[in-house]
């Protein structure tokens, strides 16, 4: 009986671990793309630069849950929700780690802009855009830590919000690029930036997925939603004349 009660306990603590690495995974994820954005708004490299450093210990994090994981796998062979919690850190600690490497990204964008003058309502557009998603992946993340699938609901429903305003800053920004081609580096880079954006709203909603699916078993049944057009959005750039 007390061997049972200590391997149950010993499980139990490396399950614990496992969550607390996933906590402080997301934290790091928070941190990058709040600073990338910050960093792209005041066109700032040191903050920039130093985002994009932070990218490593996301990546890090990553590996440990990886080793971790496969090692509880051989060793416990758990079986229904307690495999499910294992393999929803290694589904999350993927999402984490794609979201690290788009808000590099949006950090290495500010880099390029440093010099740029940026029209404030394109900066604004960008930055709500960005909060939208932080919002999404606080949101998931609590979730997940309170195994919340009713709240990971809400964010996947609420992934349409950040798509409608990926959209209208696309055809906001295609107009910047038609009315003056000395807008198009820098519209680019901007498009790029909400584009990654975009995504990391994708994989917030990833991850509440694998939330629900953590909770219930099974997945939402739901059809997903996806609100991107933007691949139909005919592009027609002209000189200004």
């Amino acid at each position: 009986m007390e061997q049972h009660e200590h391997i149950v306990r010993s499980y139990e603590e490396e399950l614990s671990l496992l969550n607390n690495k996933i906590a402080k995974m997301g934290g790091l994820a928070e941190q990058v793309l709040g600073q990338s954005i910050d960093a792209l708004e005041g066109r700032d490299p040191d903050l920039a630069g130093y985002t994009i450093q932070q990218d490593e210990a996301i990546d890090e994090l990553e590996k440990e849950i990886e080793e971790q994981a496969i090692v509880m796998i051989a060793r416990r062979q758990p079986m229904a929700y307690d495999l499910r919690q294992i393999m929803a850190a290694l589904r999350i600690s993927s999402d984490l780690e794609r979201i690290g490497d788009l808000g590099k990204n949006i950090a290495k964008r500010a880099l390029a802009v440093v010099g740029e003058q940026q029209p404030k309502q394109l900066m604004l557009g960008l930055k709500h855009m960005g909060e939208l998603a932080l919002g999404q992946l606080k949101e998931v993340l609590d979730a997940y830590i309170e195994r919340d699938a009713d709240r990971a609901l809400k964010v996947w429903y609420r992934d349409e919000e950040i798509d409608a305003m990926y959209n209208s800053l696309f055809r906001e920004l295609l107009t910047y690029m038609m009315e003056d081609p000395r807008n198009i580096g820098l519209c680019t880079h901007l498009l790029f930036g909400a584009k990654n954006i975009e995504r990391i709203g994708d994989h917030a909603t990833n991850i509440a997925e694998t939330v629900f699916y953590l909770v219930h078993g099974k997945a939402i049944s739901d059809h997903r939603p996806k609100g991107d057009n933007t691949s139909m959005t005919p592009v027609a750039l002209r000189s200004a004349g």
